[in-house]
């Protein structure tokens, strides 16, 4: 099964850069937020929007990687900076919106992950591992450069990755069973959308280690 089966190229950019775009700005705010620089800001940017994706297409042999050859996936990060650069007081604003869309983006891009990565003959738990990858990645690589511990690793923050797993889940699943359709691969990405924004309207968290006793106060 091969992406390109799934959408045209054409939707398929598009829902790449807009997704792009949506992470690109929540590197960007955290780079206001660490006060950084314009390049600081750029770099956040770039790094969380392309991650993922550089992460999983140097994985699977896709090279050069899409971030690379593409123009507008190079250039969509710099355009998310200037808007924050110029209008940061405003995007914070509007920041559950900005959330609202970074789910959307977490649900396409661990579908398409999925689907591209077993096009490229990876099998059915490493496909879903790349999907997962594609979609939480670049938001490890924006923490670690801001000097922060991953979202990804707190326990006090929403649920994050499970909704990518269960999305990225859904496809191999429907690999599997060769039901891999345009209309499936919509379902996992919006099972994976509704499940975040469930996740950050009801707070849900992972589970810390069983009977945890530490007195070590939290950070």
């Amino acid at each position: 099964m091969q992406l390109q089966q799934l959408f045209s190229p054409s939707v398929q950019h598009t829902l790449d850069v807009i997704g792009i775009f949506v992470f690109a700005i929540s590197g960007a705010l955290l780079a206001v937020r660490k006060n950084f620089d314009v390049f600081g800001m750029a770099v956040l940017a770039e790094v969380t929007a392309l991650g993922g994706g550089l992460f999983r297409d140097v994985v699977i042999g896709a090279v050069p990687p899409a971030a690379f050859t593409d123009l507008g996936y190079f250039l969509t990060p710099l355009i998310a900076t200037l808007v924050v650069f110029f209008l940061h007081p405003h995007v914070e604003r509007i920041q559950a919106a900005v959330l609202v869309f970074d789910a959307a983006g977490l649900g396409l891009f661990c579908v398409t992950g999925t689907t591209k990565a077993y096009s490229y003959g990876l099998n059915l738990t490493a496909s879903a591992t790349l999907g997962l990858a594609t979609a939480v990645g670049g938001g490890v690589l924006r923490d670690v450069l801001a000097n922060e511990v991953p979202s990804l690793l707190r326990w006090d923050r929403d649920l994050y990755a499970v909704p990518a797993i269960v999305g990225a889940t859904m496809v191999v699943l429907c690999i599997r069973y060769d039901a891999l359709t345009p209309f499936t691969s919509g379902l996992a990405v919006v099972t994976a959308f509704v499940l975040r924004l469930l996740a950050m309207r009801f707070h849900w968290r992972a589970p810390r280690a069983w009977n945890r006793r530490s007195t070590v106060s939290e950070e």
